[in-house]
């Protein structure tokens, strides 16, 4: 579940790799560019959306991407969570989540103005228990648009995704979509940009039940979620990024939970900052 953080890494990677390959149209004698690139990161904290995935707990995160010539291009991104494992799932544990995504993106517009399509499937490998009828299986897919920016220092895109399933197990929420705006500045200092994100996460069909897990809920449960912060690139595709992250999501919907037996503990949208660490090859 961090399509931001994702896809911010897939279009750095392709990026890297569209500059790299105009480099070695000039440079004759200059190595051949690999179409495959990947990457690990490690993070006091996986936020997706502004949701805490691992309950404000470290996680590490990897995966692979493929960019053919023609501008298709497939991945998998990886990461370890503690969500999918609580009382309402009846002792289902998922402490894995697995991205898949495949799309076209080109400069369509002018150069630095890439324009990207594509699908994406959250899937997590589950294993024990039923779901019941207040949490659904998580499995989401969702289709997504974006329009790349560059203008001098500053670069970025607008985006949008849409669900075609339930979204990460809450019923009737098939149709919601997620629009997000993220620009970055180059300082042209150290090595360091800028970074700044918000979005808004709209929940379809507004699911609630007088009982279990949705007995709180209110009739809302979209929110808005945003990230001030700083990247430094020490070159070589090792980069060091902190943020500041926070939501106004319903903390009546949007919980942490522990193992089974302890309960809801607090809001999963909590203000709160993120440091990770993400090389790339």
């Amino acid at each position: 579940m961090k399509i931001i953080q994702k896809t911010a890494i897939a279009l750095a990677a392709s990026g890297l790799l569209s500059g790299l390959a105009t480099q070695s149209a000039i440079a004759a004698d200059a190595p051949e560019v690999s179409p495959i690139t990947a990457n690990v990161t490690v993070t006091n904290d996986y936020r997706y959306r502004g949701i805490s995935q691992s309950n404000y707990q470290p996680a590490i995160q990897g995966g692979f991407d493929y960019a053919h010539e023609s501008g298709l291009y497939i991945g998998n991104w990886n990461s370890s969570i503690n969500w999918v494992s609580n009382t309402t799932n009846n002792g289902i544990k998922a402490p894995i989540e697995m991205d898949f995504y495949g799309g076209f993106k080109k400069d369509l517009i002018a150069e630095g103005f890439a324009s990207d399509f594509g699908v994406l499937q959250y899937y997590y490998n589950q294993t024990g228990g039923n779901y019941n009828g207040a949490m659904l299986n998580p499995n989401t897919t969702e289709l997504y648009a974006a329009q790349n920016f560059t203008f001098g220092p500053v670069t970025g895109f607008v985006k949008l995704n849409y669900s075609l399933t339930n979204i990460f197990g809450i019923p009737n929420s098939a149709g919601s979509f997620y629009p997000d705006l993220t620009a970055n500045y180059d300082t042209g200092i150290w090595g360091i940009s800028l970074n700044g994100h918000v979005g808004y996460q709209y929940i379809a069909g507004q699911p609630a039940t007088s009982s279990g897990l949705f007995s709180q809920t209110p009739s809302n449960i979209s929110y808005t979620d945003f990230k001030l912060g700083a990247t430094k690139d020490f070159g070589a595709g090792l980069s060091l990024s902190a943020a500041y992250v926070s939501t106004n999501a319903n903390p009546n919907w949007w919980n942490t939970w522990t193992a089974p037996g302890a309960g809801m503990q607090s809001s999963a949208g909590r203000p709160g900052a993120v440091v990770s660490l993400t090389k790339v090859f």
